[in-house]
């Protein structure tokens, strides 16, 4: 029997996760069906209807895989042949450190190579009902925006009660309305970084009177109302709206999105007390989000209280901010090794429903139950990454590293890894750590890649 000729892999869902699972298992061979309900069904978040849609953001975060966690994910995808990966790749703008994408080229690159891959069939369609017995292997990556028919399909296969997050909108600003009289690029500590060169942020300063005054039209802003659903959903600490962060303390989000520091400002002597940062949306740069504004206020509020920035006073929005549920599984209680359901080992999750945070990382668990999925199908035995890797870590933390009980979202970080082993009479320098932590990850990586063909 030819691979063509297998029973196909199930994908439900055409996100991050849904599509480079779908990727993975074209690519081992085997046949997927992807089924995605936009535009059949549309979501409160979701613009139009291509494959890995990114809503929040337009950033992968830190491509530096040396130094960093994310990074060191980036560079484990990009050896597992990442679609995900490849589009990023293709279709990256300026972001200093970081790896930003034009986020609509990069939907289209991930529909396209989708659509022409001759062993991946996509199909429009909301699934309803549980699926049937005779879809033997499938891979749920509804990721954060599940629908209620889904989320109430997966309650009644688990027995137990999903939890519950908000995850937050960061508006989005036409580049030609900001005033540049005031505003000036630059990236912090003129940091070059992929696609970059050390100005990738439009920035925007503030002077003490002015951040207060910003401080508390954030606190006494209108808000959007809750729906019943909504209430006593606690926000996850990686997301949180802007006015939430200013509402903890007046020096919050000087600590955070708004530090001014590593940046000088080319228009006055005065050192900024606060910054206001913005990055390239698309490849034209035609559009730039406000970093880390996620925000649930009114337009009307946000519209008023975002023109009062020095150099976005005629500011026009090309989105302004939202906020939609985000759901994931106790996944430490529910899933195995290979992110089976214990309770159903037929279905498998992937993404943000697993319980991890942030683009990459939801890609990443895509790509993993994928390979998982199509291995099983082939009839061989894969395990999952040492825990040494980045992939390996998070499999382990949300299958069962982490405490069930508390369980929240987990970006990749160096703190879900195991210790670096003690040399007698040696310890490494705080700033070779990291160094070490990524040499040791793709050198696991490398060997698993090649024990597992």
């Amino acid at each position: 029997m030819s691979n063509s000729d297998l029973k196909p892999i199930h994908v439900i869902g055409g996100g991050m996760a849904g599509s480079e699972a779908t990727w993975q298992i074209a690519q081992a061979g085997v046949p997927v069906v992807l089924h995605e309900m936009r535009p059949v069904r549309k979501t409160d978040a979701h613009q139009g209807e291509g494959l890995a849609e990114l809503v929040c953001s337009n950033s992968f975060r830190s491509d530096d895989y040396e130094n960093n966690a994310v990074g060191l994910l980036h560079e484990e995808m990009r050896r597992m042949d990442s679609l995900i990966m490849l589009a990023a790749s293709l279709h990256m703008v300026p972001a200093g450190g970081a790896l930003a994408v034009d986020r609509n080229d990069f939907s289209d690159e991930v529909t396209r190579r989708l659509e022409s891959h001759p062993l991946v069939t996509i199909v429009r369609e909301e699934i309803t009902e549980l699926p049937p017995e005779d879809w033997d292997s499938v891979i749920i990556a509804t990721g954060p925006l599940t629908s209620e028919s889904m989320s109430e399909i997966i309650a009644g296969i688990t027995g137990e009660e999903y939890l519950a997050f908000f995850d937050a909108i960061a508006p989005i600003v036409y580049k030609d309305s900001i005033n540049f009289d005031k505003a000036w690029f630059q990236s912090r500590y003129d940091k070059i970084g992929p696609e970059g060169d050390g100005a990738d942020y439009i920035n925007c300063p503030l002077n003490r009177e002015q951040y207060e005054t910003f401080i508390e039209a954030l606190i006494t802003s209108e808000k959007t109302d809750f729906k019943e659903w909504e209430e006593n959903t606690p926000y996850f600490e990686g997301c949180l709206p802007i006015e939430v962060m200013a509402s903890r303390g007046a020096e919050t989000l000087r600590f955070g999105p708004m530090k001014p520091v590593g940046l000088t400002n080319p228009h006055s002597d005065e050192e900024p007390y606060a910054v206001v940062q913005l990055r390239q949306d698309n490849k034209l740069g035609t559009i730039y989000n406000i970093v880390g504004f996620q925000t649930k206020m009114k337009y009307a509020a946000q519209v008023e209280i975002f023109r009062a920035i020095p150099g976005l006073e005629e500011a026009e929005f090309a989105r302004l901010g939202g906020l939609h549920r985000n759901t994931f599984l106790k996944s430490p209680q529910l899933l195995d090794s290979s992110l089976r359901m214990k309770p159903q080992p037929r279905l498998r999750f992937a993404g943000q429903i697993t319980g991890v945070e942030g683009y990459v990382e939801s890609a990443s668990m895509g790509l993993m139950a994928g390979r998982f999925a199509a291995a099983e199908r082939l009839g061989k035995e894969l395990s999952a990454p040492p825990i040494t890797t980045a992939h390996g870590a998070l499999i382990n933390h949300v299958t069962g590293g982490a405490d069930a009980k508390t369980f929240q979202p987990m970006n990749v970080n160096f703190g879900i890894f195991p210790n670096l082993p003690k040399e007698p009479g040696k310890k490494p320098k705080k700033k070779d750590r990291k160094p070490l932590y990524s040499k040791r990850a793709l050198e696991d990586l490398q060997s698993w890649l090649e024990s597992s063909n």
